[in-house]
């Protein structure tokens, strides 16, 4: 099930037979990100949940994925590229997140040099700035970009396409360019209220807690797709609602429970075995504290005095027939409504691409919802409707796991290569 398809058996084989640099060899064969994957994968949902010794208890791959990568490198290990001979050919990479990263690893490879710019002061995208630290200490991304340095590539960190440089520049530049610009337009879900004071969509309250855990200026770089400084509220002694029952909901609720909220609660309109988010993450949350109310629907966020918080209407549901992704609809039981008290409510139903404007002149084609259109009938895999442009991750499938961008930006290097060099 694992999009990257890694070669597990083998990898443990060589784990047993304590040949760990070969390992982390076989690791960045098939995952140029092998040591983030192995923290933030929900390997439930993947490979361990696929694992033939299941009813037994499944080997922990991430772990020892986590495991290979970590001790490799503290004991020397670096790429070997003793072999690659520089092409001459230069591809810009637009977005340091994981679909961007991949791309630079496996074009280094190949010999072309690979210039990532991002409009951000650190490297990762999400992994910087919206994963917390509990789950992703963001030492593991800066030693990322030590070895992608080492490896040739360069970062221009702090430059905004479109402002410090124009997508005609960058065309004119390079030979080609990948764009890796993610999904970071939050689903707001429409509820009467969600204007209130102290309700947060979940990425500006994500980014702005690791930005001030991280040290960094609570005040940089806006993030894309909401423009408005928050002010993160003090969630000390506070009552904490979070609709939304995915990765990023309990990302949500357990950086609440670190911020010293007195009750967090998860309100999520289907039941427990439909949510899409990790049941191992679920399980963390509820082991520290986390209340969770499943098959509850927000129908409006409730205001006392000066237009503050006090709560959310929810109603219960019933789960019906299953619509045309198969997952079951969630319908309101009539008469069931109630208030589900709450200072401060944070909405996590999810993100979605926006189309650059800076990207509409340039024969880029979008979907209604902002992914931009790749591949398909004449082009290859990820390329986009202007051939010298390519695209893959969260900003083409919509927001989606980490290790699906690291495996498309791996393969839209592919196609890359195929296009400059073959």
């Amino acid at each position: 099930k694992c999009p990257v398809h890694n070669a597990i058996p083998q990898r443990l084989q060589l784990v047993q037979e304590d040949r760990i640099h070969e390992a982390a060899t076989l690791c960045h064969s098939t995952n140029p990100l092998p040591e983030v994957c192995g923290r933030v994968c929900p390997q439930d949902r993947l490979c361990e949940g696929s694992c033939t010794l299941e009813e037994f208890g499944a080997v922990t791959i991430g772990a020892v994925e986590k495991y290979i990568v970590d001790t490799a490198l503290a004991t020397g290990w670096k790429p070997d590229l003793h072999a690659v001979q520089p092409t001459g050919k230069r591809v810009a990479i637009v977005g340091a997140g994981p679909a961007g990263l991949a791309c630079a690893d496996r074009l280094a490879r190949a010999g072309i040099q690979a210039v990532v710019f991002d409009r951000y002061e650190r490297i990762g995208g999400l992994l910087q700035f919206g994963i917390p630290s509990f789950k992703l200490d963001k030492g593991v991304i800066d030693r990322r970009r030590g070895i992608l340095e080492g490896m040739g590539v360069e970062f221009r960190l702090g430059v905004e396409i479109g402002r410090d440089i124009t997508i005609e520049q960058l065309q004119a530049d390079f030979d080609a360019v990948f764009l890796g610009t993610g999904a970071y337009r939050y689903t707001d879900g429409g509820l009467i209220g969600q204007d209130l004071k102290n309700v947060l969509p979940a990425l500006p309250f994500l980014v702005q807690n690791s930005r001030i855990v991280g040290g960094d200026d609570p005040h940089g770089r806006p993030i894309a797709g909401w423009e408005d400084q928050i002010a993160l509220p003090d969630l000390n002694g506070k009552r904490v609602v979070v609709l939304g029952g995915g990765d990023t909901g309990m990302d949500c609720v357990r950086s609440a429970i670190r911020l010293g909220a007195a009750r967090v609660t998860c309100a999520y309109r289907r039941d427990e075995a439909s949510m899409p988010g990790s049941a191992r993450e679920v399980a963390n949350a509820r082991e520290e504290g986390v209340r969770f109310l499943f098959n509850r629907q927000p129908l409006a966020i409730e205001a006392g005095a000066d237009d503050e918080v006090i709560g959310v209407t929810v109603v219960e549901t019933r789960l019906g027939e299953p619509d045309a992704n198969g997952r079951r609809n969630a319908e309101p039981v009539e008469g069931s409504e109630s208030l589900l008290e709450a200072d401060v409510v944070i909405i996590a139903f999810g993100f979605s691409p926006t189309l650059p404007e800076w990207l509409v002149s340039q024969g880029v084609e979008a979907t209604g919802n902002g992914r931009i259109i790749a591949g398909g009938s004449g082009r290859l895999p990820y390329q986009t409707h202007n051939a010298r442009l390519f695209a893959g991750g969260d900003a083409v499938r919509g927001a989606d796991l980490v290790v699906t961008a690291v495996a498309e930006g791996r393969d839209a290097a592919g196609s890359i290569i195929k296009l400059l060099l073959h």
